[in-house]
Formats: C-alpha cells, sequence, structure tokens
C-alpha cells in the first residue's frame, strides 16, 4: 500500500528529475534511486517499467517546448530516434543475458573523460556550427541512435547526458540545439523500453501517472529556464549532472 507522503515524495523527485532531465539528460539519477528508496520490496523491474511512464511523458512535454523554437535538423535526429527505439527494446530484451557489473566501470570512464573534456574546451557547444555534411548527418545520426539506444535498453543512466555530448561533439550542435534533440531520441528510447514494461505488466499506474504529471511540470521548467538562460547555463548544469554521475558510479563500482 503507497501512503500518501510516500507518493507526495516520489512526485517531487520526479518533478526535479524532469526539471534537470530537461536541460541536460540525467533525471534518473533523481527518479530512480527515489523509487528505490521508497518503494522497498517491489521489483526492480517493476520499478523501472513505472519510472519510464514518467520519464517518457517529461521528455515528451520538454521536446514539444523545444520544438517551437528549436529547428531540429530532422533528417539526422529523427533517423536517430528511429534506430535508438528499435535497439532500445532489443536492449531490454538482452538486458538479463549479459553480466551487467561490467557495464559501470566502461561508463565511470567515459563519464570522466566527457567532463574533463567539456571542462577543458570553454567554448564547447556555446556556437552552432554544423560539421556534417547532410548525406553523412542521417549516417551518423543511425550510429548514435544504435549504440546509445541499445545502452539506455540494456542499463540506462546517463542516456541523455551522453546523447547531448554526441550531438555536441560529433554534430557540431550548440547545447540548446543538441538538448532538443536528445529529447526526440530520448523519447524514442523511452517509449520503445516502455512498450517492453508494460507488455510484460510491470508499471504501478497509481504511482506512474501522478509521477508524469509531476515530471511533465518539471519538464516544463527545465525547458523554459534553457532556452531563457542558453547555452551557457546548460553546459554548467551538464558538468553539474555528469560530475554527479561520476561520483555515484564511483561509489558504486569502488564499493561506496
Amino acid at each position: 500500500m503507497i501512503t500518501t507522503l510516500t507518493l507526495a515524495l516520489l512526485c517531487g523527485a520526479a518533478f526535479l528529475a524532469g526539471l534537470v532531465d530537461a536541460i541536460v539528460g540525467g533525471g534518473g539519477l533523481i527518479q530512480l534511486p527515489a523509487m528505490l528508496l521508497l518503494l522497498k520490496g517491489t521489483p526492480v523491474p517493476t520499478i523501472l517499467g513505472t519510472g519510464k511512464v514518467s520519464s517518457l511523458m517529461g521528455t515528451a512535454a520538454a521536446l514539444r517546448r523545444y520544438a517551437g523554437q528549436v529547428p531540429l535538423r530532422w533528417r539526422a535526429v529523427g533517423t536517430a530516434a528511429g534506430v535508438a527505439g528499435v535497439f532500445s527494446f532489443l536492449g531490454a530484451r538482452v538486458v538479463s543475458m549479459l553480466p551487467q557489473a561490467l557495464l559501470p566501470p566502461l561508463v565511470l570512464g567515459l563519464l570522466v573523460v566527457i567532463a574533463l573534456y567539456t571542462f577543458w574546451r570553454k567554448d564547447f557547444g556555446s556556437l552552432h556550427a554544423p560539421r556534417l555534411s547532410a548525406g553523412r548527418e542521417p549516417l551518423y545520426g543511425a550510429l548514435v541512435g544504435l549504440v546509445i539506444g541499445f545502452y539506455d535498453g540494456f542499463f540506462g543512466p546517463g542516456t541523455g547526458s551522453f546523447l547531448l555530448f554526441a550531438f555536441v561533439g560529433l554534430f557540431g550542435y550548440d547545447f540548446i540545439m543538441s538538448s532538443a534533440s536528445a529529447k526526440l531520441v530520448n523519447v524514442a528510447t523511452n517509449l520503445a523500453a516502455l512498450a517492453y514494461f508494460a507488455y510484460t505488466g510491470q508499471i504501478l499506474w497509481a504511482v506512474a501517472l501522478p509521477m508524469a504529471v509531476s515530471n511533465i511540470l518539471g519538464s516544463m521548467l527545465g525547458a523554459h529556464l534553457a532556452l531563457r538562460h542558453g547555452t551557457g547555463f546548460v553546459r554548467t548544469l551538464f558538468l553539474v549532472v555528469v560530475s554527479a554521475f561520476i561520483i555515484k558510479l564511483s561509489m558504486q563500482v569502488f564499493g561506496g
């Protein structure tokens, strides 16, 4: 039985997760630990499925807010989203077949490199200067969708931040367009994973729906803040979120 206080705390976590995720990704760093703490005794797959409802709705709300003001490059981003959705579903299917213990150290190393590079390159993501031809963008989009889509379905944490970094680093987009593009791809990965969890009956709808409303409200505020304060604000928050991931995964990897 979920108490009113527990549901209120979960909704608060979903709101904050939506706010952060709409800007730089990484909302799962806030929402998932809160759910694991407050829903003790609930099977982990059910927690993941319940959280996906909230994440999907919030990410879709942020995408709608961005789409009205940020001109997306649909050939590249749409291709990435389509491929990511397929491979996110596949990742969710094979998650039990491979040792997940191998992933946290790898992800930790990637995040450290990303943080150092972003901190070192002060102009990273400040200018919008697409560096790929119109013909190559969809190919790179498919590659990004394949790798990060499968990762999101299989493991998940940091997906939004990895997408943001990919669109800035590979495509040459600024942080605002990259954040908007990442939202479209993340909607596809969340939708594919949610389809799997819904099909297998692993969603607590009485918890998922109030959290989804809270996540939407947080996402709308986050997208508003990003559009209002620009790339410098997004870059700073990106570094904060990536650093938080590094600390969390370091504790997990090294026995904390």
